[in-house]
């Protein structure tokens, strides 16, 4: 918005040609954000104390997260207005990346919330049944995988996947990339929401991916660099890095409240949109497979989850203590603070890996 109303007049005042900076836009998007969440966390964490709408604490959790009952939850809603003002405000609007991924944001956001809302306000336990909000996000998905398979957002590219870390390699999966965009964005919404256990995990570790996918999807917006890095060049991807500077400012904002001990929890109003915006911005920059590595520690909780479900099916014995993974270590005696800080330390290693793709192709 401040783009469309201020660079215009460039020629008037022309300090306001910064404006047509993708990185002047990205750090007045942190900016921004961070304030926001900060100014709309606080607020809801007093109008969520006085509802008494709090976190119900699992009867069969590490007996640690006891301490835990009381603390308001519902956090996502902040961090779902802060994004997407603050989006509004500093990406172009007129972006086609930018405009799926506000809806995109929103149309989680609401299903995560209606859930929450069940289970906070109405008292019913279960929330949402689990088939619905699987179709909820699974609709999102179809519509971006149909859009995509329309309007590639890279035409030469467009049933393609770039192999990381090797030079100008491609797998063409022709009709299967769809559903490949499909699984993307549902493990990236439901990886994200099932790392939302601890405090300060999951927010914790989107920032470092938020960073890191801002990185990639302002050079691949960027025709000299997209070459010279030999990454699939993305017309218009440069807006997409606006979009997650404004995840990545809102997380601090958020986590601000939500380091140990919370104040407050994101719920899945939060988990479930900012999961799939992260899935979503890798499939728009055509670095998916990156998405594993990066999104490691996302992964490495979705997976915990499969195995010790399956496992337990057929043998009836336990791989891990408990899954997800986080609570495994809790009840090894690892104390909280220590389990989300060595996870934020290996996904900022797991970044740093992502990065080096960038020089060794």
């Amino acid at each position: 918005m401040l783009y469309h109303l201020l660079y215009g007049l460039k020629n008037v005042f022309s300090p306001l040609n910064v404006f047509q900076y993708i990185t002047f836009r990205a750090f007045g998007a942190i900016f921004t954000s961070f304030i926001l969440t900060i100014i709309l966390t606080r607020s809801l964490i007093s109008y969520m104390r006085k509802r008494s709408i709090a976190q119900p604490i699992r009867a069969d959790g590490p007996g640690t997260h006891i301490a835990k009952s009381g603390t308001p939850t519902m956090g996502g809603i902040s961090i779902l207005v802060s994004m997407v003002v603050t989006t509004l405000l500093w990406a172009r609007l007129d972006n086609r990346f930018i405009i799926w991924l506000i809806v995109g944001v929103i149309f989680l956001g609401i299903l995560g919330f209606v859930d929450d809302y069940l289970k906070h306000f109405k008292k019913n336990s279960l929330g949402l049944p689990a088939y619905q909000k699987l179709a909820g996000q699974m609709l999102l998905a179809v519509a971006v995988a149909l859009y995509l398979k329309g309007y590639p957002a890279a035409l030469a590219f467009a049933d393609k996947l770039n192999v990381p870390y090797l030079k100008d390699v491609y797998l063409s999966l022709g009709a299967f990339y769809s559903a490949l965009v499909v699984f993307i964005i549902l493990g990236a919404s439901n990886g994200v929401n099932l790392t939302d256990g601890l405090d300060g995990l999951a927010i914790g570790n989107l920032i470092v991916a938020a960073f890191t996918f801002s990185i990639f999807a302002y050079l691949a917006g960027n025709v000299r660099f997209a070459q010279y890095l030999k990454i699939i060049y993305v017309p218009g991807a440069g807006e997409i890095s606006i979009y997650l500077a404004a995840m990545l400012g809102t997380g601090l904002g958020f986590l601000w409240y939500n380091s140990h001990p919370a104040q407050i929890f994101m719920g899945d109003t939060g988990s479930l949109f900012l999961g799939g915006a992260l899935g979503m911005a890798a499939v728009f920059i055509k670095q998916e497979l990156l998405l594993v590595v990066v999104g490691g520690v996302f992964v490495a909780e979705v997976l915990s989850v499969i195995l010790q479900v399956q496992y337990f099916k057929r043998t009836g014995k336990r791989i891990f203590r408990m899954a997800p993974l986080h609570h495994h270590y809790e009840l090894a005696g690892v104390a909280e603070p220590k389990v989300t800080m060595r996870f934020i330390i290996i996904a900022i290693a797991l970044s740093l890996v992502a990065l080096a793709s960038l020089k060794l192709r």
